[in-house]
């Protein structure tokens, strides 16, 4: 049997260890869903314009340059990103942080050096590694604080159903000079804007004619870990039909899914009845403790009750126990403001623990929310939703929270 050819390996690059390994950090993103060895490879890209590694797993491509490297002879290898993570780490072993992050790292071809060791890495040919498509032009900048925290906002109301990818998914839609952020698991909507400057030149969007892409939540997870610590802009892009973030040296292109999100404008409403101010704090407090009664009791799965009495004075219960148990149960008291229409009297409301321990948190920014509500219509088995939005009005601001009451015997 003949012997396989040696892959060849053919960039030479010097680089602080610090900078290179964030760099290979960031490039992680784009190999969580690989099913090839050449996918988790990291392709490296030595040229005249510097060093650049990409990655590649059919969902996320992603592009890093290392302004601290330099290049010594043009070429490209691909290397395991796994193997070649571990082995740097190594080799800095023993070292203090501060040391380990300025020894250099030579990598030449397939052979990584530091002051101290030298060791091969197993190269992979360039020719198996498939590259993504170029990214489109950049239509719209955001500030990339603002685009983190709102996704924090609507992550966690995408839906974990794999048979149902669609809901598993958030909705990014540019319009004029906003980003919507949309996402929805069928029992709540949480809905976000994100301001964005308009690149010039690239044409305007209309209502008739928005760009969109329904971005799968789970990749917008990984990206939003390195949102967090970025400042600055991110430009959005959107091709055909990737989706394309760029922020700083990092370029991040992502494979949408197919479809959109079921029409959810009409579910939130223009009027209510009832318009109040809640106290965030006392009302997680309050929830916090309702959580661990209904975990104590054994009964998961169980609501918390928000109820006025005929006093018009509010608290938060679990919903525990017998008929007999249900009506001896006093809740917590909340600290609430009337700010438009009559206070309630004698009203329950019921609802998932946990959806509404996640749209309370997604008010982090503030010591109060307001909570709109509408009166149930007789004769009529759908109850409407609770609507929690930061503007005192249930239309405007920058988030809105849609949440599904539980229907109860």
């Amino acid at each position: 049997m003949s012997e396989q050819p040696t892959p060849v390996a053919t960039a030479h690059i010097t680089a602080p260890y610090g900078p290179l390994a964030d760099a290979l950090k960031i490039a992680e993103f784009g190999t969580a869903c690989a099913s090839t060895p050449a996918q988790h490879g990291v392709l490296i890209e030595a040229d005249d314009t510097g060093l650049t590694l990409r990655t590649h797993d059919w969902e996320t491509a992603v592009s890093v340059t290392v302004p601290t490297a330099t290049v010594t002879r043009a070429g490209a290898s691909l290397i395991p990103l796994a193997q070649l993570t571990k082995t740097m780490k190594a080799m800095v072993t023993g070292e203090t942080k501060a040391t380990a992050a300025r020894t250099t790292i030579t990598l030449a071809g397939d052979l990584l050096t530091t002051d101290h060791l030298t060791v091969p890495v197993a190269a992979l040919p360039v020719g198996e590694f498939t590259p993504a498509h170029k990214p489109a032009q950049i239509a719209a900048h955001l500030d990339a604080q603002d685009l983190y925290r709102q996704l924090q906002r609507v992550i966690p109301a995408a839906g974990t159903d794999d048979t149902l990818p669609t809901l598993m998914a958030v909705q990014m839609t540019l319009e004029g000079h906003t980003l919507t952020l949309a996402a929805t698991d069928n029992y709540r909507v949480a809905v976000a804007d994100v301001p964005a400057t308009r690149n010039p030149d690239h044409p305007a969007t209309t209502p008739e004619h928005p760009l969109a892409a329904l971005i799968p939540a789970s990749v917008l997870t990984r990206i939003a870990k390195h949102l967090k610590t970025q400042n600055g802009p991110v430009g959005i892009a959107f091709g055909t039909p990737e989706l394309t973030l760029t922020m700083g040296d990092t370029t991040l292109t992502i494979q949408p899914r197919h479809g959109d999100l079921p029409t959810f404008a009409a579910l939130f409403p223009t009027t209510v009845d009832t318009s109040l101010t809640l106290e965030r704090a006392t009302a997680q407090r309050a929830l916090k403790k309702c959580a661990a009664l209904i975990a104590a009791s054994g009964e998961r799965g169980s609501p918390v009750t928000l109820r006025w009495d005929e006093h018009g004075t509010l608290t938060l219960a679990p919903r525990i126990g017998e008929t007999d148990d249900l009506a001896r149960i006093k809740g917590m008291p909340l600290t609430f403001a009337t700010l438009t229409g009559p206070t309630p009297t004698d009203r329950e409301l019921h609802t998932n623990p946990s959806f509404l321990a996640d749209a309370l948190a997604a008010f982090d920014a503030t010591d109060t929310l307001t909570l709109h509500l509408r009166h149930p219509k007789p004769n009529r088995s759908h109850l409407p939703p609770l609507l929690l939005t930061t503007n005192p009005r249930p239309t405007g601001g920058d988030y809105r929270h849609l949440l599904m009451p539980v229907r109860v015997s």
